[in-house]
């Protein structure tokens, strides 16, 4: 004969014979007497048996009552200790930040909001890792990371309805050309260049197929020329170190420029271009509050990062 397997009912008759009251177990369980009244009623039909005994002094179970409470203690512990696992867990969760970010973000934007956070929550758990901006949200979305750094150079990424994308900074692109280029001597600091002035140079681009690498095509091609490409590479750093060999210019973002001696940079006119740099989170982040809080610490660094721009011109 087939019985029924609802471990309420198991764990109830362990709680009856714990207590050794239908009141006791009421508590236990946070409910009413009269609903466990209900329920051991419920349970003897089902089991077709007869369970609890009640008497003038509480109430104990039966021979087939015990029985299935040997199996609801069971029930009891392994319920008492998932609750115990699952506070531990998400203890852990509630101090866990795990982040993922590209080059650029790493170096400038990450240092100081990590301190904040330090100072906040000297017990947070933190990781930091490399991150291919084109896979930043299926990282997030796979569980990879709390909170990702990324970029785009033309339209922003369309996450799922479950993941969340913020835009941090438009970080302007801005052209770096030896020290010694005609242009920079007929160009004070800070005046921006066109385009189609370069038409005549040898580029330093970022590698074919990369978003960086297109948008330069795409600007040049509306500037009436095809870029001369003379050496490619994943770095702007590398790119600018070229730069100061005069091996040709290039497009940089403005977060990564670096001082590379022979170097020097002008920002863009006609067209202005520009990437932005975004965060990637999951949209429900209740388990892991500290990724809301590093976001917002990015969000004051990155006012901080404009602003230092906008003095320097």
């Amino acid at each position: 004969m087939l019985m029924p397997s609802d471990p309420g009912q198991l764990r109830l008759l362990a709680l009856i014979g714990r207590h050794g009251s239908l009141t006791g177990a009421a508590h236990a369980l946070g409910v009413t007497p009269a609903a466990v009244t209900q329920q051991v009623a419920r349970a003897e039909r089902d089991w077709n048996a007869p369970l609890v005994l009640r008497g003038p002094r509480g109430a104990s179970l039966t021979a087939a009552g015990a029985l299935l409470a040997e199996h609801g203690r069971v029930v009891d512990e392994q319920t008492e200790l998932a609750g115990e696992r699952l506070a531990a867990l998400l203890g852990r969760l509630s101090l866990r930040l795990r982040v993922g970010t590209f080059l650029a973000a790493g170096l400038h934007l990450l240092p100081p909001a990590l301190t904040a956070l330090r100072h906040r929550y000297p017990e947070a758990d933190v990781s930091v890792e490399d991150l291919l901006s084109n896979r930043g949200v299926e990282k997030v979305e796979a569980g990879e990371f709390d909170v990702g750094v990324i970029a785009s150079w033309a339209t922003p990424p369309q996450p799922p309805p479950h993941i969340t994308v913020r835009t941090l900074l438009r970080d302007p692109m801005v052209v770096v050309l030896p020290d010694d280029h005609p242009l920079v001597a007929h160009s004070p600091d800070g005046t921006p260049l066109r385009l189609e002035q370069l038409r005549d140079e040898s580029w330093v681009t970022i590698l074919a197929g990369h978003a960086a690498h297109e948008q330069l095509h795409r600007a040049a091609g509306d500037a009436g020329f095809t870029p001369r490409i003379r050496f490619q590479t994943a770095s702007y750093d590398l790119a600018q170190a070229l730069v100061g060999t005069g091996i040709g210019v290039a497009l940089v973002s403005r977060m990564a420029l670096t001082p590379v001696p022979g170097t020097t940079h002008r920002p863009l006119a006609d067209p202005a271009l520009h990437r932005d740099v975004h965060t990637v989170t999951r949209s429900d982040t209740t388990l892991t509050p500290l990724a809301d809080v590093f976001r917002a610490l990015l969000l004051d660094v990155a006012a901080d990062l404009r602003g230092t721009w906008t003095s320097q011109g």
